[in-house]
Protein backbone atom coordinates (compact mmCIF):
# COMPACT_ATOMS: atom_id res chain seq x y z
CA UNK A 1 0.00 0.00 0.00
CA UNK A 2 1.37 3.56 -1.24
CA UNK A 3 2.02 5.94 1.63
CA UNK A 4 0.34 9.04 1.96
CA UNK A 5 3.77 10.89 1.12
CA UNK A 6 4.76 8.50 -1.21
CA UNK A 7 1.73 8.92 -3.46
CA UNK A 8 1.74 12.93 -3.41
CA UNK A 9 5.34 12.52 -5.00
CA UNK A 10 4.40 10.03 -7.67
CA UNK A 11 1.60 12.23 -8.81
CA UNK A 12 4.03 15.20 -9.42
CA UNK A 13 6.04 13.00 -11.35
CA UNK A 14 3.33 12.34 -13.84
CA UNK A 15 1.93 8.56 -15.21
CA UNK A 16 4.27 5.74 -15.82
CA UNK A 17 4.10 1.57 -16.14
CA UNK A 18 1.97 1.57 -12.79
CA UNK A 19 0.79 4.94 -12.54
CA UNK A 20 -2.52 6.05 -13.95
CA UNK A 21 -4.07 9.46 -13.07
CA UNK A 22 -7.74 10.35 -14.00
CA UNK A 23 -9.76 13.73 -13.14
CA UNK A 24 -13.67 12.49 -12.54
CA UNK A 25 -16.93 14.46 -13.66
CA UNK A 26 -20.14 13.29 -12.34
CA UNK A 27 -23.61 14.09 -13.75
CA UNK A 28 -25.85 14.19 -10.63
CA UNK A 29 -24.56 11.03 -8.86
CA UNK A 30 -23.37 9.38 -12.40
CA UNK A 31 -20.12 9.29 -13.17
CA UNK A 32 -19.85 10.57 -16.66
CA UNK A 33 -16.13 10.59 -17.28
CA UNK A 34 -13.96 8.56 -17.76
CA UNK A 35 -15.89 6.06 -20.12
CA UNK A 36 -16.97 2.95 -17.86
CA UNK A 37 -15.72 0.55 -20.62
CA UNK A 38 -12.39 2.51 -20.77
CA UNK A 39 -11.53 2.58 -17.23
CA UNK A 40 -12.46 -1.35 -17.02
CA UNK A 41 -9.53 -1.46 -19.70
CA UNK A 42 -7.04 0.63 -17.72
CA UNK A 43 -7.89 -1.45 -14.55
CA UNK A 44 -6.98 -4.83 -16.81
CA UNK A 45 -3.76 -3.68 -18.21
CA UNK A 46 -2.88 -2.88 -14.51
CA UNK A 47 -3.71 -6.15 -13.56
CA UNK A 48 -2.03 -8.05 -16.36
CA UNK A 49 1.19 -6.22 -15.96
CA UNK A 50 3.16 -5.09 -13.01
CA UNK A 51 -0.06 -4.11 -11.16
CA UNK A 52 -0.16 -0.33 -9.97
CA UNK A 53 -2.23 2.42 -8.90
CA UNK A 54 -4.83 4.76 -10.71
CA UNK A 55 -5.84 7.67 -8.81
CA UNK A 56 -9.07 9.52 -9.15
CA UNK A 57 -9.00 13.38 -8.70
CA UNK A 58 -6.17 14.45 -10.83
CA UNK A 59 -5.80 15.67 -14.37
CA UNK A 60 -3.37 13.88 -16.39
CA UNK A 61 -1.59 16.00 -18.41
CA UNK A 62 -1.07 18.77 -15.74
CA UNK A 63 -1.19 16.81 -12.70
CA UNK A 64 -3.12 19.16 -11.22
CA UNK A 65 -4.97 17.71 -8.26
CA UNK A 66 -8.37 18.22 -8.68
CA UNK A 67 -9.60 15.67 -5.75
CA UNK A 68 -13.35 14.82 -5.87
CA UNK A 69 -16.22 16.01 -3.44
CA UNK A 70 -16.86 14.64 -0.25
CA UNK A 71 -20.40 13.87 -0.99
CA UNK A 72 -19.30 12.47 -4.56
CA UNK A 73 -17.04 10.10 -2.92
CA UNK A 74 -19.09 6.84 -1.86
CA UNK A 75 -20.47 7.37 -5.61
CA UNK A 76 -17.60 7.62 -7.13
CA UNK A 77 -16.04 4.53 -5.00
CA UNK A 78 -19.20 2.20 -5.63
CA UNK A 79 -18.98 2.88 -9.39
CA UNK A 80 -14.87 1.48 -9.23
CA UNK A 81 -16.10 -1.65 -7.32
CA UNK A 82 -18.68 -2.50 -9.62
CA UNK A 83 -16.15 -2.11 -12.86
CA UNK A 84 -14.02 -4.41 -10.73
CA UNK A 85 -16.46 -7.46 -10.14
CA UNK A 86 -18.83 -7.04 -13.54
CA UNK A 87 -16.71 -5.43 -16.17
CA UNK A 88 -13.36 -7.26 -16.10
CA UNK A 89 -13.06 -11.22 -16.12
CA UNK A 90 -12.29 -12.79 -13.92
CA UNK A 91 -12.86 -10.15 -11.54
CA UNK A 92 -9.91 -7.49 -9.87
CA UNK A 93 -9.10 -7.67 -6.52
CA UNK A 94 -8.62 -3.83 -5.72
CA UNK A 95 -8.00 -2.02 -3.00
CA UNK A 96 -9.64 1.42 -3.16
CA UNK A 97 -9.07 4.12 -0.67
CA UNK A 98 -9.67 7.72 0.19
CA UNK A 99 -6.60 9.87 0.63
CA UNK A 100 -6.40 13.27 1.61
CA UNK A 101 -3.66 15.46 -0.47
CA UNK A 102 -2.65 18.78 -0.88
CA UNK A 103 -4.83 20.10 -3.47
CA UNK A 104 -4.04 23.13 -7.39
CA UNK A 105 -5.25 25.39 -4.99
CA UNK A 106 -3.60 25.22 -1.55
CA UNK A 107 -6.34 23.35 0.21
CA UNK A 108 -7.38 20.06 1.13
CA UNK A 109 -8.88 17.49 -1.28
CA UNK A 110 -9.73 13.70 -1.29
CA UNK A 111 -8.78 11.68 -3.93
CA UNK A 112 -9.59 8.02 -4.82
CA UNK A 113 -6.76 5.13 -5.08
CA UNK A 114 -7.70 2.39 -6.99
CA UNK A 115 -4.37 0.05 -6.03
CA UNK A 116 -4.06 -3.76 -8.06
CA UNK A 117 -1.46 -6.02 -7.67
CA UNK A 118 0.30 -8.20 -10.36
CA UNK A 119 -2.29 -11.15 -10.70
CA UNK A 120 -2.16 -14.34 -10.76
CA UNK A 121 -4.52 -14.53 -13.79
CA UNK A 122 -4.96 -12.92 -17.14
CA UNK A 123 -7.89 -10.45 -17.35
CA UNK A 124 -10.08 -9.47 -20.02
CA UNK A 125 -11.76 -5.89 -20.20
CA UNK A 126 -14.34 -4.88 -22.71
CA UNK A 127 -12.05 -3.58 -24.97
CA UNK A 128 -10.43 -6.48 -25.09
CA UNK A 129 -6.88 -7.90 -23.72
CA UNK A 130 -4.24 -4.90 -22.56
CA UNK A 131 -1.34 -4.26 -21.03
CA UNK A 132 0.56 -1.57 -19.23
CA UNK A 133 3.79 -0.32 -21.51
CA UNK A 134 5.21 2.85 -20.09
CA UNK A 135 2.32 5.53 -19.29
CA UNK A 136 -0.12 4.04 -21.41
CA UNK A 137 -2.14 0.64 -22.59
CA UNK A 138 -1.64 -1.73 -25.18
CA UNK A 139 -3.74 -4.30 -26.89
CA UNK A 140 -1.87 -7.59 -26.40
CA UNK A 141 -0.79 -9.21 -29.92
CA UNK A 142 -1.69 -13.18 -30.56
CA UNK A 143 1.82 -14.37 -29.85
CA UNK A 144 2.37 -12.19 -26.63
CA UNK A 145 -1.34 -12.94 -25.10
CA UNK A 146 -0.18 -16.38 -25.81
CA UNK A 147 3.04 -16.02 -23.77
CA UNK A 148 1.03 -14.74 -20.91
CA UNK A 149 -1.57 -16.92 -20.46
CA UNK A 150 1.89 -19.73 -20.31
CA UNK A 151 2.99 -17.29 -17.53
CA UNK A 152 0.41 -17.35 -15.53
CA UNK A 153 -0.45 -21.09 -15.95
CA UNK A 154 -3.83 -20.43 -17.44
CA UNK A 155 -2.76 -22.35 -20.82
CA UNK A 156 -2.32 -25.58 -18.48
CA UNK A 157 0.98 -25.92 -19.69
CA UNK A 158 1.68 -26.07 -15.95
CA UNK A 159 -0.76 -27.08 -13.31
CA UNK A 160 -2.42 -23.99 -11.64
CA UNK A 161 -1.74 -25.47 -8.19
CA UNK A 162 2.05 -25.44 -9.10
CA UNK A 163 2.02 -21.40 -10.21
CA UNK A 164 4.19 -19.05 -7.95
CA UNK A 165 2.05 -16.42 -6.09
CA UNK A 166 2.80 -13.08 -6.30
CA UNK A 167 3.88 -11.10 -3.37
CA UNK A 168 4.56 -14.32 -1.17
CA UNK A 169 8.11 -15.09 -0.01
CA UNK A 170 9.93 -18.66 1.00
CA UNK A 171 9.33 -17.05 4.68
CA UNK A 172 5.85 -17.09 4.40
CA UNK A 173 5.75 -21.02 5.03
CA UNK A 174 4.62 -22.02 8.57
CA UNK A 175 7.35 -24.64 9.83
CA UNK A 176 4.71 -26.53 11.29
CA UNK A 177 2.61 -27.25 8.66
CA UNK A 178 5.69 -27.75 6.22
CA UNK A 179 7.17 -30.36 7.66
CA UNK A 180 4.48 -32.53 7.62
CA UNK A 181 5.05 -33.34 4.22
CA UNK A 182 8.85 -33.05 4.17
CA UNK A 183 10.86 -36.33 4.21
CA UNK A 184 12.59 -37.07 7.56
CA UNK A 185 16.00 -36.81 6.48
CA UNK A 186 15.26 -33.45 4.72
CA UNK A 187 13.80 -31.80 8.24
CA UNK A 188 17.42 -30.84 9.04
CA UNK A 189 17.51 -28.75 5.63
CA UNK A 190 14.69 -26.52 7.17
CA UNK A 191 11.52 -26.10 5.23
CA UNK A 192 12.71 -23.59 2.87
CA UNK A 193 15.62 -26.07 1.50
CA UNK A 194 15.82 -28.16 -1.72
CA UNK A 195 12.96 -30.81 -0.58
CA UNK A 196 10.18 -28.30 -0.26
CA UNK A 197 11.29 -27.04 -4.15
CA UNK A 198 10.83 -30.83 -4.89
CA UNK A 199 7.69 -30.75 -3.71
CA UNK A 200 6.87 -27.42 -5.76
CA UNK A 201 5.92 -25.97 -2.36
CA UNK A 202 8.47 -22.92 -3.77
CA UNK A 203 9.06 -22.20 -7.12
CA UNK A 204 11.13 -19.33 -8.89
CA UNK A 205 9.37 -16.37 -10.89
CA UNK A 206 10.23 -15.39 -13.90
CA UNK A 207 12.77 -13.03 -12.32
CA UNK A 208 14.18 -16.07 -10.27
CA UNK A 209 12.68 -14.90 -7.13
CA UNK A 210 11.78 -17.25 -4.65
CA UNK A 211 7.78 -17.75 -4.33
CA UNK A 212 5.07 -20.15 -2.80
CA UNK A 213 3.10 -21.72 -5.21
CA UNK A 214 -0.65 -21.93 -4.90
CA UNK A 215 -0.27 -25.28 -3.38
CA UNK A 216 2.34 -23.47 -1.04
CA UNK A 217 -0.04 -21.22 0.30
CA UNK A 218 -3.26 -23.21 0.92
CA UNK A 219 -1.48 -26.05 2.41
CA UNK A 220 1.43 -24.66 4.29
CA UNK A 221 0.57 -20.92 5.99
CA UNK A 222 -1.52 -20.55 8.40
CA UNK A 223 -3.57 -17.63 6.17
CA UNK A 224 -3.95 -18.69 2.67
CA UNK A 225 -6.97 -16.09 2.59
CA UNK A 226 -3.92 -13.33 2.60
CA UNK A 227 -2.86 -14.31 -0.81
CA UNK A 228 -5.80 -16.01 -2.20
CA UNK A 229 -9.56 -14.41 -0.83
CA UNK A 230 -11.39 -16.40 -2.45
CA UNK A 231 -10.02 -19.56 -0.96
CA UNK A 232 -12.74 -20.25 1.48
CA UNK A 233 -15.52 -22.07 2.65
CA UNK A 234 -18.79 -20.17 2.81
CA UNK A 235 -21.06 -22.33 4.97
CA UNK A 236 -24.47 -20.79 6.04
CA UNK A 237 -27.54 -23.18 8.16
CA UNK A 238 -31.08 -22.38 7.61
CA UNK A 239 -33.75 -23.72 9.58
CA UNK A 240 -36.78 -23.82 6.53
CA UNK A 241 -36.03 -25.25 2.91
CA UNK A 242 -35.58 -21.99 1.08
CA UNK A 243 -32.49 -19.28 1.23
CA UNK A 244 -33.74 -16.86 3.43
CA UNK A 245 -31.88 -14.59 6.12
CA UNK A 246 -34.92 -14.58 8.37
CA UNK A 247 -34.44 -18.66 8.33
CA UNK A 248 -30.48 -18.26 8.78
CA UNK A 249 -29.32 -20.07 12.16
CA UNK A 250 -25.70 -20.02 11.66
CA UNK A 251 -23.02 -18.64 9.51
CA UNK A 252 -19.53 -19.25 9.22
CA UNK A 253 -16.50 -17.92 6.46
CA UNK A 254 -14.28 -21.32 7.08
CA UNK A 255 -10.46 -20.31 6.10
CA UNK A 256 -6.75 -21.40 7.10
CA UNK A 257 -4.91 -24.06 5.41
CA UNK A 258 -7.01 -26.59 3.08
CA UNK A 259 -7.00 -29.99 5.66
CA UNK A 260 -8.34 -27.28 8.45
CA UNK A 261 -11.00 -25.90 5.88
CA UNK A 262 -12.54 -29.87 5.35
CA UNK A 263 -12.36 -30.42 9.24
CA UNK A 264 -14.27 -26.80 10.18
CA UNK A 265 -16.68 -27.57 7.45
CA UNK A 266 -17.71 -30.42 8.96
CA UNK A 267 -17.84 -29.50 12.33
CA UNK A 268 -20.19 -26.66 11.08
CA UNK A 269 -22.51 -29.59 9.32
CA UNK A 270 -22.28 -31.88 12.95
CA UNK A 271 -23.03 -29.04 14.87
CA UNK A 272 -26.84 -28.03 13.15
CA UNK A 273 -27.57 -31.35 11.96
CA UNK A 274 -30.77 -33.28 13.18
CA UNK A 275 -30.25 -36.32 14.78
CA UNK A 276 -33.34 -38.56 15.59
CA UNK A 277 -33.55 -41.33 17.78
CA UNK A 278 -35.61 -44.25 17.99
CA UNK A 279 -36.31 -46.79 20.61
CA UNK A 280 -37.02 -50.17 19.42
CA UNK A 281 -34.12 -52.26 21.23
CA UNK A 282 -32.18 -49.75 22.67
CA UNK A 283 -31.58 -46.19 21.14
CA UNK A 284 -31.09 -46.01 17.71
CA UNK A 285 -29.75 -42.09 16.23
CA UNK A 286 -30.32 -41.21 12.56
CA UNK A 287 -28.47 -38.45 11.41
CA UNK A 288 -30.10 -35.61 9.20
CA UNK A 289 -27.11 -36.35 6.63
CA UNK A 290 -24.27 -39.14 6.37
CA UNK A 291 -21.31 -37.58 8.16
CA UNK A 292 -19.02 -39.99 5.69
CA UNK A 293 -20.77 -38.62 2.59
CA UNK A 294 -20.50 -34.87 3.66
CA UNK A 295 -16.95 -35.18 4.55
CA UNK A 296 -16.12 -36.80 1.14
CA UNK A 297 -17.96 -33.84 -0.61
CA UNK A 298 -16.14 -31.00 1.18
CA UNK A 299 -12.54 -33.23 0.85
CA UNK A 300 -13.43 -33.74 -3.46
CA UNK A 301 -14.73 -29.76 -3.32
CA UNK A 302 -11.39 -28.26 -1.89
CA UNK A 303 -9.11 -30.61 -3.52
CA UNK A 304 -10.89 -30.29 -7.33
CA UNK A 305 -12.12 -26.77 -7.46
CA UNK A 306 -10.79 -24.50 -10.36
CA UNK A 307 -8.51 -22.00 -7.85
CA UNK A 308 -8.48 -19.78 -11.80
CA UNK A 309 -11.65 -18.45 -10.60
CA UNK A 310 -10.78 -15.32 -8.77
CA UNK A 311 -13.91 -13.92 -6.67
CA UNK A 312 -15.56 -17.89 -6.34
CA UNK A 313 -15.38 -19.57 -2.88
CA UNK A 314 -17.10 -22.76 -2.11
CA UNK A 315 -20.44 -22.36 -0.65
CA UNK A 316 -21.87 -24.48 2.09
CA UNK A 317 -25.59 -24.60 2.83
CA UNK A 318 -27.42 -26.46 4.78
CA UNK A 319 -31.80 -26.88 5.19
CA UNK A 320 -34.29 -28.82 6.54
CA UNK A 321 -34.54 -31.03 3.86
CA UNK A 322 -30.94 -31.12 1.77
CA UNK A 323 -27.10 -29.50 1.93
CA UNK A 324 -26.12 -28.03 -1.21
CA UNK A 325 -22.34 -27.85 -2.03
CA UNK A 326 -21.41 -25.51 -4.81
CA UNK A 327 -18.24 -25.79 -5.98
CA UNK A 328 -16.31 -22.83 -8.69
CA UNK A 329 -15.29 -24.86 -12.06
CA UNK A 330 -16.75 -26.92 -14.64
CA UNK A 331 -15.88 -30.68 -14.65
CA UNK A 332 -12.55 -31.65 -15.35
CA UNK A 333 -11.22 -33.82 -18.33
CA UNK A 334 -14.66 -34.68 -20.06
CA UNK A 335 -16.14 -35.65 -17.12
CA UNK A 336 -20.30 -35.34 -16.44
CA UNK A 337 -22.65 -35.79 -13.68
CA UNK A 338 -23.31 -39.02 -15.15
CA UNK A 339 -20.08 -40.86 -15.12
CA UNK A 340 -18.06 -38.67 -11.83
CA UNK A 341 -18.55 -41.92 -10.19
CA UNK A 342 -17.33 -44.14 -12.79
CA UNK A 343 -13.67 -41.88 -13.65
CA UNK A 344 -11.11 -40.04 -11.84
CA UNK A 345 -10.11 -36.66 -13.32
CA UNK A 346 -7.88 -34.42 -10.73
CA UNK A 347 -7.66 -30.66 -11.95
CA UNK A 348 -5.07 -29.98 -8.81
CA UNK A 349 -2.68 -32.92 -9.21
CA UNK A 350 -0.17 -31.26 -6.08
CA UNK A 351 -2.94 -30.05 -3.64
CA UNK A 352 -4.52 -33.82 -4.29
CA UNK A 353 -0.99 -35.46 -3.34
CA UNK A 354 -0.66 -33.07 -0.16
CA UNK A 355 -4.25 -33.26 1.45
CA UNK A 356 -3.15 -37.09 0.57
CA UNK A 357 -0.82 -36.81 3.42
CA UNK A 358 -3.08 -35.15 5.90
CA UNK A 359 -4.63 -37.48 8.69
CA UNK A 360 -8.62 -37.32 8.71
CA UNK A 361 -11.10 -36.45 11.50
CA UNK A 362 -11.41 -39.22 13.93
CA UNK A 363 -14.82 -41.48 13.62
CA UNK A 364 -14.49 -41.56 9.69
CA UNK A 365 -13.11 -45.10 8.93
CA UNK A 366 -10.36 -42.89 6.75
CA UNK A 367 -6.78 -42.27 8.06
CA UNK A 368 -6.03 -39.74 5.46
CA UNK A 369 -8.28 -36.80 4.07
CA UNK A 370 -7.62 -37.97 0.35
CA UNK A 371 -7.98 -41.73 -1.09
CA UNK A 372 -6.05 -41.69 -4.71
CA UNK A 373 -8.33 -44.76 -5.80
CA UNK A 374 -10.99 -42.51 -6.37
CA UNK A 375 -13.76 -43.85 -4.01
CA UNK A 376 -15.00 -40.51 -3.08
CA UNK A 377 -18.06 -40.08 -5.48
CA UNK A 378 -19.33 -43.37 -4.94
CA UNK A 379 -19.07 -43.35 -1.17
CA UNK A 380 -21.27 -40.09 -1.23
CA UNK A 381 -23.57 -41.97 -3.11
CA UNK A 382 -24.11 -45.31 -1.74
CA UNK A 383 -24.37 -43.74 1.59
CA UNK A 384 -26.87 -41.08 1.15
CA UNK A 385 -29.06 -43.02 -0.61
CA UNK A 386 -28.76 -45.84 1.79
CA UNK A 387 -29.94 -43.01 4.37
CA UNK A 388 -32.62 -41.07 2.56
CA UNK A 389 -33.66 -43.29 -0.15
CA UNK A 390 -32.81 -40.47 -2.70
CA UNK A 391 -29.95 -40.12 -5.00
CA UNK A 392 -27.64 -37.21 -4.99
CA UNK A 393 -27.84 -34.61 -7.52
CA UNK A 394 -24.82 -33.45 -9.41
CA UNK A 395 -25.36 -30.59 -11.42
CA UNK A 396 -23.30 -28.02 -13.45
CA UNK A 397 -24.57 -24.59 -13.58
CA UNK A 398 -23.33 -22.37 -16.60
CA UNK A 399 -20.05 -24.46 -17.27
CA UNK A 400 -18.48 -22.87 -14.39
CA UNK A 401 -19.63 -24.34 -10.92
CA UNK A 402 -20.30 -27.77 -10.10
CA UNK A 403 -23.60 -28.27 -7.77
CA UNK A 404 -24.15 -31.45 -5.42
CA UNK A 405 -27.63 -31.98 -3.32
CA UNK A 406 -27.75 -34.41 -0.84
CA UNK A 407 -30.85 -35.16 0.71
CA UNK A 408 -31.53 -35.58 4.24
CA UNK A 409 -32.95 -38.43 5.82
CA UNK A 410 -36.71 -38.84 6.22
Amino acid sequence: MMERDELIRRIRLGEDSTLELKRVLLAGSKVAAPKRDEFADELGALANGWGGTVVLGVEDKSRDVIGIATNQLDAVETWVREICNDSVVPPIDALIRKVEVPGGGGGIVTVICVEIDRSLFVHKSPGGYFRRIGSSKRELAPELLARLFQERSQSRVIRFDESVVPKTTSDNLDEELTVRFLPDDSVDDGVQGNAARKLRLIADDEDEVARLTLAGVLMCTREPQRWLPYAYVQAVSYAGERTDVNYQTDARDIGGPLDEQVAAALHFVRKNMLVRATKTKGRTDRPQFSERAVFEALVNAVAHRDYSMAGSRVRLHTFGDRLELYVPGALANTLTPDTLHLRQANRNELIVSLLARCPAPAGLGRENLMDRRGDGVPIILKNSLGLSGRRPEYTVIDESELRLIIWAAE
